[in-house]
């Protein structure tokens, strides 16, 4: 016949004089029971044996033996006491866990349906790029076709053909200048659009990030605020902790992004040499890295104070007309893209996409080196100016309206 499981509580297991579970439990003649070291040191204190339960006196100190049972017992007691408590914190883990997934759940479905909403937006914006462009197109094939048609309709009938010439040179001067003239127009075009649609969703994921003293070479010196970074010509004083580049003069943000979007931008004016970008937390802090997204990095640059280049494996060279004063830099998460923006020319420099993100990303600055105050201007973390933005975006969708109209 199967024995039935009996719950005890816990009270029978503890001492009366600790008040804690029994260690090498021993009972008094009148049946109390206590820990050994317990009621020993007890009656050491009394000049009688006493059961400090009962209070019953014992004419000499008893020779307590250890309760086998009542030991056997407790070993049972604390088995189980700890298989609850295992199971308990087992309980609460999983339930930590499944409150972490659920939580990373709910933001992969915003991220998806943020993603949805993008499609849609970006796909809406094409829609209308390209319709604009098809209308400058035809415009100018119009106008291309009523400049041959004049041409080729103006010549009057004549008896003397020998003072008549027909200048090749002339249809393909103009066919040359309405080419050029379209060119010209759709890059303006092209231009506009990306200011309107492409910047205007981009610098709505703005973040405010702030440099890591604690990753800065020691000849980098940080303003106070942490939106700041330029290259002193001589090292600092500071402690080599693991965290900090060496030898090469670079800092990381404080900010670290494990998912989603965000956007930040960054002054470069008066500068020689740069680098920008962002880079996965378990880069080499140590020693010479490579500057690539093999190495775990994500950037771009300029050298000589004119030579702009992404670090892409190989690099790539950047055909960038005018010197850039203000560097946007864009990632998102999921998409596995990192863009690079001219903010005062509205203009696109350069994106690696299909990047494979599997751990923290960091803001990354590098102000390069001092070379003699040649290059000493700081690099500045600077907030995004929406409202003249804004304004700018406006009056550009108006006179677009206007054209497409």
């Amino acid at each position: 016949m199967a024995s039935a499981s009996i719950p005890v509580s816990e009270d029978h297991f503890l001492c009366s004089i600790c008040v804690d579970v029994f260690v090498e439990p021993v009972a008094t003649p009148c049946g109390h029971s206590y820990c050994k070291a317990c009621i020993m040191r007890y009656w050491d204190t009394k000049d009688d044996c006493q059961c400090p339960m009962c209070a019953k006196t014992f004419d000499k100190r008893p020779d307590l033996s250890v309760n086998t049972f009542i030991s056997g017992m407790v070993d049972q007691f604390r088995s189980s006491r700890s298989k609850e408590e295992y199971e308990a914190k087992t309980e609460a883990e999983v339930q930590q866990m499944i409150r972490e997934r659920r939580a990373k759940i709910r933001e992969v479905r915003r991220s998806v349906e943020l993603s949805r909403k993008n499609a849609a937006s970006v796909i809406a914006a094409s829609v209308k790029v390209f319709t604009a462009l098809a209308s400058r197109i035809e415009r100018s094939q119009a106008e291309l076709m009523y400049n041959f048609t004049s041409i080729t309709t103006g010549w009057r009938p004549t008896k003397d053909w020998t003072k008549v010439n027909v200048h090749q040179s002339a249809l393909a001067g103009t066919l040359r200048t309405a080419v050029s003239q379209l060119e010209k127009t759709l890059g303006q075009d092209m231009k506009e659009m990306c200011s309107v649609e492409l910047m205007g969703d981009v610098q709505q994921h703005e973040v405010d990030v702030t440099l890591d003293p604690d990753t800065a070479h020691s000849a980098l010196i940080l303003s106070e605020d942490g939106k700041q970074v330029r290259c002193l010509s001589r090292r600092q004083n500071l402690p080599d902790n693991s965290e900090r580049f060496s030898p090469c003069a670079n800092v990381l943000g404080r900010q670290s992004f494990s998912s989603g979007r965000f956007y930040y931008e960054v002054q470069v004016t008066g500068k020689t040499e740069w680098r920008l970008g962002v880079a996965r937390e378990s880069i080499n802090r140590k020693g010479l890295n490579l500057l690539s997204p093999p190495g775990g990095y994500w950037i771009i640059m300029l050298r000589y104070g004119e030579q702009y280049k992404a670090a892409a494996n190989p690099p790539v060279v950047l055909p960038v007309r005018e010197l850039v004063q203000t560097v946007g830099v864009f990632v998102d998460y999921e998409e596995g893209l990192v863009s690079f923006y001219d903010v005062e020319a509205r203009d696109h420099i350069y994106s690696f996409t299909g990047c494979s993100f599997t751990e923290k990303l960091y803001p990354f600055f590098s102000p390069g080196l001092h070379h003699g105050c040649r290059n000493s201007a700081p690099l500045i973390i600077c907030p995004v100016d929406m409202d003249a933005e804004l304004g700018e975006r406006s009056t550009k969708r108006r006179r677009l309206a206007i054209e497409l109209a």
